[in-house]
């Protein structure tokens, strides 16, 4: 059995805790600006049809008197970090997925701590003792259903499907609540009638393939109850990204590389803490009605230096011809490896000193952020960027 964790509205639950007198009052954890977007939404706030990455200004038009906390990710990390020994305490089988969700491989469990439902409970009350806050687990025999079970009866809940439930289950389940479903793929699932993860196993894995790609197999495997995927202790990120809402519409080149470099900087901070490299570079821009798209490119090498990161950024940025102004900037990285992993060696001899250059700064400026702030060192050209952008930058 796996059990899957997820901490009800994480943020908001935590400002809430810390401080009385936002109790039972609609909340969003946001930056200052109008024009950012919601991080996470108690759910007082939720009644109002508010949730994450919806803009701050829309928020406001569903509840006038709706309450803004800026964020503070130190606070919010601590408390993840605390309830990450919790779950290390039931099992050592943990795999943290995210600042608040993890899964817990619980078998070989019931002597010490009892049935599934026990150790659920056992796990919630600890939380709750440490932390004040409340959790949501799910658990199931195989992994992606454990997640599915967590969201089911949030907030404080606790749904197990067992091994006798899950054909029934799946042959019932939304093909919506599938995680990786997007609007694309909707629109095909629409012409194929697929109405729920059972209706795919009516159709050939050739027909599936050719219209879902690499997902059609996986959604023929999760559609028979099948997913080998197990909780992986050594668990490394997918992507790293960092993203900031400007402080108004903007067509102005100099400002978006500005923009792109300040985000690159972040990106290349968070790798180099977590000894990593990255093999794909994205960047995302949102328009000002709203619209989005992404660019990524595979990189011939490993990276992790900020200026390496920077220049594939705005590499990316210079191949899209804009035609609307741009409300919000993105710099992303993913394919990620442990940095001392062996890896076949590509680079020019001079292209790896300059490469191995450029590293050892990034990590003399990481040693003085970390010791005196962020803010203390920065490139000049970033001077003039920090009165002309939203400040909270929003990073994953």
């Amino acid at each position: 059995m796996i059990l899957h964790i997820d901490m009800d509205a994480f943020f908001a639950a935590i400002e809430q805790r810390d401080n009385p007198a936002l109790k039972n009052k609609p909340i969003i954890v946001s930056g200052n600006s109008i024009r950012s977007v919601v991080s996470t939404a108690s759910y007082e706030a939720r009644k109002f049809g508010i949730h994450s990455a919806m803009p701050v200004f829309q928020a406001k038009e569903k509840c006038d008197h709706l309450v803004i906390v800026p964020g503070n990710m130190k606070k919010y990390q601590a408390n993840s970090k605390k309830i990450m020994e919790i779950l290390s305490h039931f099992s050592p089988l943990v795999e943290q997925v995210s600042i608040d969700e993890a899964y817990v491989d619980i078998n070989g469990l019931k002597r010490l701590f009892g049935s599934p439902e026990e150790i659920a409970h056992a796990i919630k009350k600890h939380i709750y003792a440490q932390l004040s806050l409340t959790s949501s687990i799910g658990i199931a025999p195989i992994k992606f259903l454990s997640k599915i079970a967590s969201d089911m009866n949030k907030p404080d809940g606790l749904t197990i499907i067992t091994k006798s439930q899950v054909k029934d289950f799946i042959f019932a389940l939304p093909i919506e609540k599938v995680p990786g479903i997007g609007k694309t793929a909707m629109k095909n699932m629409a012409v194929l009638q697929i109405k729920t993860l059972g209706d795919i196993s009516k159709y050939p894995l050739s027909l599936l393939t050719r219209k879902f790609g690499k997902m059609g197999h996986r959604l023929l495997e999760l559609s028979k109850g099948m997913d080998l995927s197990k909780v992986e202790t050594n668990y490394i990120r997918k992507s790293i990204s960092s993203e900031t809402t400007l402080s108004k519409d903007i067509f102005d080149f100099e400002l978006v590389k500005q923009t792109i470099l300040d985000r690159s900087q972040s990106v290349g901070r968070q790798l180099r803490k977590k000894n990593l490299v990255c093999e794909n570079v994205f960047i995302k821009l949102k328009f000002s009605d709203f619209s989005q798209i992404t660019r990524s490119k595979k990189l011939s090498a490993t990276i992790c230096s900020s200026a390496a990161i920077f220049n594939e950024a705005l590499a990316l940025y210079k191949t899209i011809l804009l035609k609307k102004k741009i409300r919000l900037v993105g710099v992303g990285v993913t394919a990620l490896k442990d940095k001392n992993a062996p890896v076949q060696l590509q680079l020019m001899p001079q292209t790896d000193k300059l490469k191995k250059q450029w590293e050892s700064v990034d990590s003399v400026v990481d040693s003085i952020s970390e010791k005196f702030g962020s803010n203390i060192i920065k490139k000049a050209s970033l001077n003039t960027l920090s009165n002309r952008r939203n400040p909270h930058g929003k990073e994953s």
